[in-house]
């Protein structure tokens, strides 16, 4: 054992003891976090425009603050963007984090420097954990990549802007910098095709051992590597032990990455965004993220199905249950406020507070009343490939609520096959059935003829990825919408069926 590998479980030990503290005192770490947020956040501009100077509890900061997504706040961050101090937060922040925005273009997230150290250190707590539950630290000698957008940062009114994981390739330690690959003039390439293939050039001889990113770009990765060298990655990299991957769901990519591998390896999935580090993989036996309550970030949760109600209840920790789908509202160390981050997620564990992610807020189909997610999607769809011989590459689905020849409406899966399925009626049988197990409004539909059964559309090899290019969303950390309650992605992907 080499003495960076020995240290590396003495580390991760230290760690796993202190996380071990507030995840046995969950909701008092969660009050302490609240009452720092709020103190530091009542000298500011939002604070005195919501009165932080009377919030004493939760029901005080519900009466004051409102749950707003990044459009209703953006009056606040354009006086942050346009240089002014002490707005969301004291002082300035140290970067913005660009990213693509839904309805606006580009959203600037403010990075502090208290955001980015949480964003760092839960990076790599979530890989001490991993060292201290299985005992492997082997794979520290090794070489590492990271998947990522471009480190290179511009200016905006004297505040550094970059994308986030291009921010984060600044503050990787010392001990890990002749582990990272790629080269830093290879990362700091913008053409998603090029830099995969400069990435490939570079990482085929080396002893790779960690290998992380959004699933669809690595399998692109990995695709590449074996057109290059005729291997399979495992063979190509025989100590490779470490998928690391967050942003969409690993499971409908598992079954093509253990053929392209060749073999089974661990794999570790994080929950970060711009806004926020919020959970990462903490066993490699038990279902869902541990969520992380002592990171500057104050959580609260709204169920779905009352989101949109007029009363919704906003709740806490103390307050959520197994099972129920929630939107996950923050309030952060960057001054976000009763942020509504977009993504939902579902509580499997309470001792200690562990979820799933299981959507996007804005991302679901219930044209009829049937409030299809992400989730359910994405299981239906594994359920299908592991009873069939069918591999795919990706998919979307969309309703069709106006067929032709008066036909009934249906949801419309757009998939990718790498492998399509020899028997295809069976396939989508199979794929109909596991979402009506799933959705028993779906089933309702479907039994009561209001729905027909779905209905494939196959998209060619190299489709999706066509797709994200014609929409500029190739490659980094863009990522296939997997549903919509309309026909805009669908009409714009017809073209590549």
């Amino acid at each position: 054992m080499s003495l960076k590998s020995f240290a590396a479980k003495i580390f991760a030990k230290r760690i796993a003891s202190k996380t071990l503290k507030w995840v046995n005192n969950p909701h008092d770490t969660q009050q302490k976090v609240f009452k720092d947020l709020i103190e530091k956040g009542r000298t500011t501009r939002f604070g005195k425009d919501h009165d932080f100077d009377t919030i004493n509890s939760h029901e005080d900061f519900i009466n004051k603050v409102p749950i707003r997504d990044y459009e209703e706040l953006k009056e606040y961050v354009n006086l942050v963007v346009a240089g002014q101090e002490n707005i969301l937060w004291p002082g300035k922040p140290l970067y913005f984090a660009k990213t693509s925005g839904t309805t606006s273009g580009a959203k600037y997230i403010p990075i502090t420097e208290s955001s980015i150290k949480n964003q760092v250190e839960a990076s790599r707590n979530a890989i001490l954990n991993y060292i201290h539950e299985t005992g492997n630290s082997k794979f520290v000698d090794g070489k590492m990549i990271f998947l990522q957008g471009s480190p290179e940062l511009t200016e905006k009114n004297g505040v550094k802007l970059g994308r986030l994981s291009g921010i984060s390739a600044h503050y990787v330690p010392n001990y890990l910098q002749k582990n990272r690959l790629p080269s830093w003039e290879t990362n700091c390439i913008e053409d998603w095709e090029t830099k995969v293939n400069a990435i490939v050039d570079e990482t085929k001889a080396e002893n790779m051992t960690v290998i992380a990113g959004i699933p669809s770009w690595v399998q692109m990765y990995f695709e590449r590597l074996k057109e290059k060298t005729n291997q399979n990655i495992g063979d190509l990299f025989p100590n490779f032990e470490l998928f690391i991957y967050g942003g969409v769901n690993y499971e409908p990519y598992r079954k093509k990455f253990e053929e392209l591998i060749g073999r089974k390896v661990a794999s570790i999935e994080l929950f970060p965004a711009s806004e926020g580090f919020f959970a990462y993989q903490n066993s490699q036996t038990e279902k869902g993220m541990l969520l992380l309550l002592d990171a500057g970030i104050f959580y609260e949760f709204v169920r779905v199905d009352e989101f949109y109600d007029e009363n919704r209840k906003r709740l806490t920790i103390e307050q959520v249950q197994i099972g129920m789908d929630y939107v996950m509202v923050i309030s952060t160390d960057v001054g976000l406020w009763g942020y509504n981050l977009g993504d939902t997620v579902r509580f499997v564990s309470l001792k200690p507070y562990k979820v799933v992610v299981s959507g996007r807020v804005k991302h679901f189909i219930s044209a009829f009343g049937e409030h299809v997610i992400a989730k359910e999607v994405e299981e239906a769809m594994l359920v299908a490939t592991k009873e069939t011989d069918a591999k795919i590459n990706e998919f979307t689905v969309a309703p069709q609520i106006t067929p032709k020849n008066d036909e009934l409406p249906y949801h419309e899966w757009f998939i990718e096959f790498e492998n399509e399925p020899s028997n295809m009626n069976q396939f989508i049988t199979i794929l109909d059935e596991a979402l009506q197990q799933q959705n028993s409004y779906y089933f309702d539909l479907i039994e009561g003829k209001v729905l027909q059964c779905l209905k494939v559309t196959p998209i060619q090899i190299g489709g999706f990825k066509a797709y994200m290019n014609s929409i500029g969303k190739l490659g980094g950390q863009n990522k296939v919408q997997r549903l919509a309650n309309d026909r805009s992605v669908a009409d714009k992907l017809t073209a590549f069926s």
